[in-house]
């Protein structure tokens, strides 16, 4: 006996997953899991092929927005999202994904659970794990949404309609504070770091304190094991300082190193998510980045190269992403009043997942 739960595969961004409707979902955080694990990877004991599940076998690919209409005051939507963690039998929910927030608009509105305007709709969406808010426009010529169009987003073959993600009072949204830690710049392990949360708890070291130049490729920073030893017990003593407690079994805070920009951005980053360098850098990552090299007395003070404020790119291995910073200065410093990224969006399949009454 297996049970059916209607669901949509969306390409968001660089990353893709199941979109849900929250109602179709238990309520149950526990049994909720594990139909996730479930539906993702075939079984809540972790298996890092996914093959019987619908997952891809990268953490790209096996994440879950969970989308119902929203009862706060002028907010349309609330979006919360569940990372797999690969071949665990385990997820996260202590961070939000912005390359699969891209999806949320076109979801609901493919699921009759918001009605399109013409020629684009707008909804102002509640990210419900980090807390935050983000405006959305859609293009939805004649009520439908349009994903054929010009826009590129590196790291994602081809073109598609752009789809705008304006985040609204992101700053400290999971740490509770810009700079979590009180400072702008810390030392561990004998190393500078800079810890800052502005819709994604990262913390940023310096490629050049670890013998490398921040320009190697995925492959060979995933096969530098010393690398991600000396990467993973940073991590692990920050987590305290960055209010998260312990993070050895979560997926926050991401791990960045910076070097100087080679192709005109602001800075080169490489990211791990967080023990595997990503291919590109997640949305609000790239927002937290961004974010560090606009303040002074950061890390990136000397690596960024900062022309053309408020449009900053931010370098990765595929390419780059820009991300634009509305910000205004305060009495004690700057503060970030919305900050904006270009994504792109696909509907790849929809239908039914089948779980097992027992998972």
């Amino acid at each position: 006996m297996q049970i059916a739960i209607p669901y949509m595969h969306f390409r968001g961004g660089s990353s893709k997953g199941l979109f849900f409707n929250a109602k179709d979902l238990p309520t149950d955080e526990t049994v909720r899991n594990q139909y996730i694990l479930a539906a993702l990877e075939g079984s809540d004991k972790g298996d890092p092929r996914q093959i019987d599940g619908l997952g891809g076998g990268s953490s790209l690919s096996s994440k879950v927005a969970i989308v119902s209409p929203s009862d706060t005051e002028g907010v349309d939507l609330d979006y919360y999202f569940v990372q797999v963690m690969i071949g665990k039998g385990k997820v996260s929910t202590n961070q939000t994904c912005g390359n699969i927030l891209a999806g949320v608009l076109p979801f609901a509105i493919e699921s009759g659970m918001l009605t399109a305007a013409h020629p684009t709709t707008r909804a102002v969406i509640n990210i419900v794990n980090t807390g935050g808010q983000c405006e959305v426009v859609v293009e939805t010529p004649n009520g439908q949404v349009n994903y054929a169009g010009h826009a590129k987003v590196d790291g994602v073959l081809g073109t598609a309609a752009p789809i705008f993600c304006n985040y609204l009072d992101t700053e400290g949204a999971t740490c509770g504070a810009l700079f979590p830690t009180g400072n702008t710049v810390d030392v561990v392990d004998g190393k500078e770091i800079t810890c800052i949360d502005n819709g994604m708890p990262v913390i940023l070291v310096r490629a050049s304190d670890f013998n490398i130049t921040g320009y190697e490729t995925k492959e060979a920073l995933d096969n530098n094991a010393v690398l991600k030893q000396q990467l993973e017990n940073i991590r692990l003593k920050m987590g305290f300082k960055m209010n998260l407690g312990d993070v050895s079994t979560q997926s926050v805070p991401k791990m960045c190193l910076i070097a100087p920009p080679q192709y005109g951005g602001v800075v080169a980053t490489r990211m791990f998510i967080p023990h595997v360098c990503h291919d590109a850098i997640g949305v609000l990552a790239a927002v937290s980045v961004a974010t560090a090299c606009v303040f002074p007395k950061t890390i990136a003070e000397g690596i960024a190269t900062m022309t053309g404020e408020p449009s900053l790119s931010v370098e990765h291995p595929t390419g780059e992403m820009t991300v634009y910073l509305e910000k205004e200065k305060v009495e004690d410093g700057i503060k970030i009043k919305k900050s904006g990224v270009m994504r792109t969006a696909r509907l790849l399949s929809k239908g039914w997942v089948f779980i097992p009454e027992r998972t």
